[in-house]
């Protein structure tokens, strides 16, 4: 009979060579520089936070990702029940939806293209123009999306945005991605400062994801003049199509052809184009909308002041940014009004330690977050 040793001894050769045959580990097939990369850290959806929470969605006060609670105009509930041909590849070229843009914006279609989300164009004008090692520039705090495709192209960022006339000379980064108005703060970008970075030799992206909520007019049109500029704009705030995804950008000619090459054939769906047509039929609704944001903005930016541990900023935004005082922890802050059914957005990196952000939402919601801010004084 066999010894109990002898029998482990064929197993455990029988098992290195098991290990043999299976050869490399998976992760070394993945590129060098992704291996250490942290994932982007997204918002949750309201299914999620029920499971969570323990609250029905409807329950739920979501003031954490500057979403518009109005949602989309009734045309594109209606638009997206009468789809005729989902099971059809949608138009590669998008051209419905280039073309209703070129008639909102002003701006022709051949300098239009859309996206999944503006975030899809983000990462398609990095894959087009950098090369690993390349360098941008970024202007924390700011939309974190930047850095994270930066890093996933292989690309360094460069976040000294107090000198960037000598960044530009001394490191020669191949573009600058600006937001107006930018995401955290609300802050904005006047012409006079966009048009000096626009003499310097790099690509200037600017992000108006918010623009709708400022005085600012678009740049769009300055495409035509400015072949180093890009401007993103979006569905998600303006028109409450986040959960869609739908964004486009204004590029110059000489920019857009290669994006065309690169960018994945069929990127926009047919949901998504269909909802974002509709949503441009009715420019009536997308302005009292975005009025009923501004004066709530007012009123929560009034009440926000009356906080003893918090000092809001002035936004041209949908949202207002906070520091949080008096000894008070920004990141218990949230999780106490969490528990109560209340999601805000809290920071905790270097640029933003110990600050929130506060989407504005309808009055209701602003009441039931005020009622909420009140209970932690107590």
């Amino acid at each position: 009979m066999a010894s109990a040793a002898s029998v482990e001894e064929p197993a455990a050769a029988a098992a290195a060579a098991a290990e043999t045959k299976r050869g490399p580990s998976g992760a070394s097939f993945i590129r060098e520089h992704l291996r250490s990369l942290a994932p982007y850290q997204p918002i949750l959806p309201f299914e999620v936070l029920s499971a969570r929470l323990g609250r029905k969605p409807e329950d739920i006060i979501k003031l954490d990702a500057n979403e518009n609670p109005y949602g989309p105009p009734p045309e594109v509930a209606k638009a997206l029940g009468n789809l005729k041909f989902p099971y059809v590849y949608p138009d590669p070229e998008s051209r419905q939806l280039r073309a209703a843009l070129a008639e909102d914006s002003g701006l022709e279609s051949e300098y239009i293209l859309a996206g999944c989300g503006a975030d899809e164009l983000i990462d398609l004008i990095m894959r087009c123009v950098l090369e690993p090692g390349d360098k941008i520039v970024d202007c924390p705090p700011t939309f974190t999306m930047y850095e994270f495709d930066a890093s996933v192209n292989g690309a360094l960022v460069i976040k000294d945005v107090a000198q960037i006339v000598k960044v530009v000379e001394q490191e020669k980064p191949k573009s600058i991605f600006l937001t107006s108005p930018n995401n955290p703060d609300g802050s904005i970008i006047n012409d006079e400062d966009l048009l000096k970075i626009l003499d310097l030799p790099i690509l200037v992206v600017l992000d108006e994801a918010y623009i709708e909520f400022s005085s600012l007019q678009t740049r769009m049109s300055w495409v035509k003049k400015h072949d180093n500029l890009i401007v993103l704009r979006t569905f998600s705030k303006r028109a409450g199509l986040a959960g869609l995804r739908v964004g486009y950008g204004a590029f110059p000619l000489s920019i857009i052809e290669y994006l065309w090459r690169a960018k994945q054939p069929y990127n926009v769906s047919v949901a998504a184009e269909v909802s974002a047509c509709a949503a441009l039929q009715n420019p009536t609704y997308l302005e009292e909308v975005k009025n009923l944001l501004l004066q709530e903005r007012d009123r929560l930016y009034d009440l926000l002041k009356e906080i003893p541990f918090l000092k809001p900023f002035p936004s041209h935004s949908n949202f207002i940014l906070c520091e949080v005082t008096s000894g008070k922890d920004a990141k218990k802050i949230k999780e106490d009004l969490a528990k109560m059914g209340v999601m805000i957005r809290h920071y905790d990196k270097k640029e933003l330690k110990g600050y929130i952000r506060i989407s504005v939402g309808k009055p209701e919601h602003t009441d039931a977050l005020m009622k909420g801010l009140k209970a932690l004084q107590l």
